[in-house]
């Protein structure tokens, strides 16, 4: 298997990037095309499970659009093969101070293209060392 092919990283870090976007403009309809229509689609968030694409897309439908703007960092994007990725960031956001918050998702390549799989969010006290 060969991990890390450049093509395939620069195809899942726009798609990820896009992603980025969408969360922070709060473009339910990109966010639910960049996730899979699924029902073993999931996503652990920070106050939620949510199992199955309808539950992600209701949960994307029904949160507030206030307070989604946030900087990113320490993104690594590692590809296994050509079709399968895992992207993984840290976020800042100015509402939170001195907390960090981890998103990693899975990313499968699917006819129709990019898509995560399986996500999770968590938000922890900012470490007052990083390795």
């Amino acid at each position: 298997m060969q991990i890390d092919l450049p093509d395939v990283i620069a195809e899942v870090k726009a798609a990820f990037e896009r992603y980025e976007q969408a969360l922070v403009s709060n473009d339910v309809a990109v966010l639910g095309e960049l996730f899979r229509n699924d029902p073993r689609t999931l996503r652990y968030g920070i106050g939620e499970n949510l199992y199955g694409y309808e539950a992600i897309s209701g949960f994307r439908a029904g949160r507030s659009p206030v307070g989604l703007k946030r900087r990113t960092a320490k993104t690594v994007i590692t590809s296994y093969g050509r079709d399968t990725a895992v992207a993984s960031t840290l976020f800042y956001r100015d509402t939170a101070p001195g907390k960090v918050g981890r998103q990693m998702q899975t990313w499968i390549r699917f006819p129709e293209g990019w898509r995560v799989v399986a996500a999770h969010v968590s938000i922890i006290e900012e470490p007052k060392e990083t390795v």
